[in-house]
């Protein structure tokens, strides 16, 4: 009996192998499919906290159909992300339109330029590159070198394919994201059919628990990245004067890489920087003249700096802490574990997806005690009453 018994428990397993085995594999031929629900996933908890304020807008006590206000809300997200990819525009156009070796050699001021300095390094270290070499000069030659003008008709097919992914990215996200969005337990319900039925209970409130948090970790990210912008944007309009169309571009590339912990916040600063140098001895129009080099540098430096200390002192204490309920010192060991693992997209994935894994623990393990510790004071207390 005994042996049938461990046969029929070993046959079990094997069939729980064979059955991941072949949801893994299923789940990589369609990883395409899984990443767009992910990411529709992620727009809905976005998109809830809009379509709420959205129901409590009332004509004659009457609000107004849950497809209306889905279609409204995938909108304004939509609107918001074609906004923000729209004001890079700007500055990319500008410095196309500015940046060249004739307005590098005409810059006034440019004796002065450490460009030059590093041109008269070169030239007396390395007398064979002949006294009239210019740097600039030879990395705009070795730019149009890589340039092979007979392949546009393969670089137009390869855009044309790109663009074609990304509109049928576009449309598969929005359209899943509708009805995420228009029917808030859709995702929950899926899930909760790929689980047995005794476990189906603590994962609907695990799902819940999770969508909760993390619409609140989206949401704060959201503001961050306007915060972060809208700080850079003041100081590099008003402060270093390059202009508000390039204030704005490089602000939103500042914020928008600023999501990236750690890493994000110094690589856009010093992206920061370079643009603001470039545009500064290479526009058409003077900005700060009676600026040198590094001065000007430092400007640029210390409105990215500042802006840094108010995001890690104001915005980040309350977006990473207090929106997924965690110590600060938790969620940087898993930063820094995600960043080991998965570099810098891990380290973006980290937060999300610790969050997940931290609130099925507590559902599903409560009664272990090193899962137990993690949990917020009020939410242990709770698991503990449960458990009693």
């Amino acid at each position: 009996m005994d042996s049938e018994r461990s046969t029929d428990k070993l046959a079990r397993y094997v069939i729980y192998v064979a059955v991941a085995s072949v949801i893994c594999v299923l789940c990589w031929y369609f990883k395409s499919i899984i990443v767009y629900i992910l990411i529709a996933a992620v727009v809905s908890l976005i998109g809830h906290p809009i379509i709420g304020l959205l129901k409590k807008i009332r004509i004659k006590k009457r609000s107004a159909p849950d497809w209306l206000l889905s279609i409204i809300t995938i909108v304004i997200i939509v609107g918001l992300f074609f906004l923000i990819i729209s004001n890079f525009v700007p500055i990319i156009r500008n410095i196309v339109k500015d940046l060249s070796v004739a307005n590098l050699t005409s810059s006034a001021g440019l004796s002065q330029h450490p460009v030059a300095a590093l041109d008269d390094y070169l030239v007396s270290t390395f007398p064979g590159l002949g006294p009239d070499f210019r740097i600039e000069t030879a990395i705009a030659a070795k730019l149009k070198e890589l340039v092979n003008f007979t392949s546009v008709s393969s670089v137009i097919g390869s855009v044309a394919s790109a663009l074609t992914g990304f509109g049928v990215a576009l449309f598969s996200i929005v359209f899943i994201s509708f009805f995420f969005i228009k029917d808030e337990n859709l995702f929950t319900d899926m899930i909760a059919t790929l689980v047995p039925d005794r476990h189906e209970k603590k994962m609907r409130e695990a799902i819940n628990d999770v969508s909760h948090l993390l619409s609140r970790y989206f949401v704060g990210l959201s503001i961050e990245i306007l915060g972060v912008g809208l700080l850079n944007f003041l100081g590099l309009a008003f402060i270093a004067r390059i202009g508000y169309d390039n204030a704005a571009g490089i602000a939103l590339l500042t914020g928008i890489l600023n999501i990236i912990p750690y890493v994000g916040p110094l690589t856009g600063g010093v992206i920061g920087t370079v643009l603001g140098l470039i545009l500064k001895y290479s526009s058409a129009v003077a900005i700060m003249p009676g600026t040198n080099f590094w001065l000007f540098t430092c400007i640029l430096a210390a409105i990215f700096c500042v802006t840094q200390l108010v995001d890690n002192f104001v915005y980040q204490p309350v977006i990473y802490s207090t929106s997924i309920k965690a110590h600060p010192l938790e969620i940087f060991i898993v930063l820094l574990i995600a960043g080991n693992v998965g570099g810098v997209i891990g380290m973006l994935v980290a937060i999300p997806g610790y969050t997940v894994i931290r609130v099925i623990a507590f559902r599903f393990f409560g009664n272990v005690k090193a899962i137990r510790r993690l949990m917020p004071p009020e939410e242990e207390e709770k698991n503990r009453i449960n458990l009693i």
